[in-house]
């Protein structure tokens, strides 16, 4: 009796503890589970800022939850290049603008990059002056006849006249290179069925770099109505993956290729950064289909290049 005497304050005790920690406990439990919620919530946010995770939009559809973000198409065509073609189709030119096509080779297309009395002015410079384009030879560092050219061409001299001089800068602030470093602008004719086989614009004897060391790059302007287009056989683009290949001749689906367009300008690297040479830069030109093809190549070196007047390839 004694001994139940006894146990009842033991359970009355043990059960007026359980009512008092069973309340403490209770309330701890909730807070442990409210300050992880918001840790949770604060690591959340933190990689959303970050980048490392995107919310949803809401066009994305449902079950997708939250996910790394998606690439951006390749191809596509942007506000500027509709806002261009709308001041094109006004006989009007349009705003200049940038294009990435590669970076192996590194490659970008100057939309609108000079107008069309420039184009014009240069053809007119050329017309009389015109000769059967040539190659280098690699073995004696001179120039030759060879099949795989087969346009007519002529140089400039670097800045023969205001205009000249006016492109050359603009070239010069576009590329980061030095206007004393490019060689005269050579225009280029094809006709239909004229082509250039794909070729290498750096030089592979020492004799062509003693002035200005290696062309380190290329600016390529360029209009025909149909073919023509500038190849790059061995780049990691292939523009037969592109919305707009059906434009292109079957010639240009066999890589990277830049459809020509009066006034857009191509500018490729035939160096990397490192100084080395890039074979991905190997690039031609496609034969003509219909039309006649006109362009302009401006080549740049390592070094200030020296216009030498014995040089019977320039207009004096």
């Amino acid at each position: 009796m004694a001994g139940k005497r006894g146990g009842k304050p033991l359970l009355g005790a043990g059960g007026g503890g359980k009512r008092g920690g069973g309340g403490g406990g209770g309330s701890y439990t909730t807070t442990v589970i409210l300050a992880a919620l918001v840790l949770a919530s604060v690591a959340l946010l933190l990689l959303v800022a970050l980048g490392a995770l995107s919310l949803p939009s809401a066009g994305s559809g449902s079950g997708r939850g939250i996910g790394l973000a998606r690439p951006r198409p390749r191809f596509r065509r942007s506000a500027a290049f509709e806002s261009g073609m709308e001041e094109e189709a006004r006989g009007e030119k349009g705003a200049p603008w940038t294009e990435v096509l590669s970076w192996e080779p590194r490659a970008f297309l100057y939309h609108n990059f000079l107008s069309k009395e420039e184009c014009e002015y240069l053809i007119s410079l050329a017309k009389p002056h015109m000769r059967k384009s040539t190659v280098v030879d690699s073995s004696t560092g001179g120039s030759k006849d060879s099949r795989v050219r087969t346009s007519s061409g002529m140089f400039l001299r670097r800045g023969q006249d205001k205009i000249i001089r006016t492109i050359e800068k603009r070239i010069s602030d576009y590329s980061f290179i030095p206007v004393e470093n490019g060689e005269g602008l050579q225009v280029l004719h094809y006709e239909v069925g004229q082509k250039y086989e794909p070729h290498f614009d750096y030089f592979h004897d020492e004799f062509n770099t003693k002035n200005g060391g290696q062309r380190i790059a290329t600016l390529l302007i360029s209009d025909v109505e149909e073919g023509g287009e500038t190849i790059f056989p061995t780049s990691k683009v292939n523009s037969s993956s592109s919305p707009f290949s059906n434009e292109l001749s079957e010639c240009a689906k066999k890589g990277l290729s830049v459809k020509p367009k009066m006034g857009d300008a191509l500018l490729f690297w035939s160096m990397r950064p490192d100084g080395s040479l890039d074979p991905t830069s190997l690039h031609g030109g496609c034969p003509v289909i219909k039309g006649n093809k006109w362009s302009s190549t401006k080549w740049m070196r390592v070094h200030e290049y020296k216009m030498l007047r014995t040089n019977s390839n320039y207009l004096m």
